[in-house]
């Protein structure tokens, strides 16, 4: 008995040990994933901020004796339109992500439904 015990005891260990690895890797996945989307939004918005800058001043100066208000005022709507552009692809890209730990999920379903009798 005590063997059998010993045994039951080292497959369920053997069992959390695995699904501990495949949570902590797709844990480690989401991070990255993460961390990636967020340094390519900075630099994005960084490298964006500084042409809009040097765009406005020198459309606003081309304009300067004849329409700067209208100059401006469009500059204003493609700023509005841009940033609502990227506003719909950042949504998009989050929707895309894969399900929190759905890889882990899945086989724990895979083992309840292995561990429970056939009726």
């Amino acid at each position: 008995m005590p063997g059998a015990v010993r045994e039951l005891a080292r497959t369920f260990l053997s069992f959390v040990e695995t699904r501990s690895r495949l949570a902590a890797s797709e844990l480690e996945e989401q991070a990255l994933r993460l961390v990636e989307i967020a340094i390519w939004i900075a630099c994005a918005l960084f490298l964006f901020g500084l042409a809009l800058t040097f765009l406005s001043v020198l459309v606003v100066l081309a304009f300067w004796d004849s329409n700067r208000l209208l100059a401006t005022a469009l500059l204003a709507l493609a700023y509005l339109g841009t940033s609502a552009a990227a506003a719909l692809i950042a949504r998009a890209r989050w929707r895309e992500r894969p399900k929190f730990l759905g890889a882990t999920l899945e086989e724990l379903r895979k083992d309840r439904e292995q561990a429970d009798p056939a009726p």
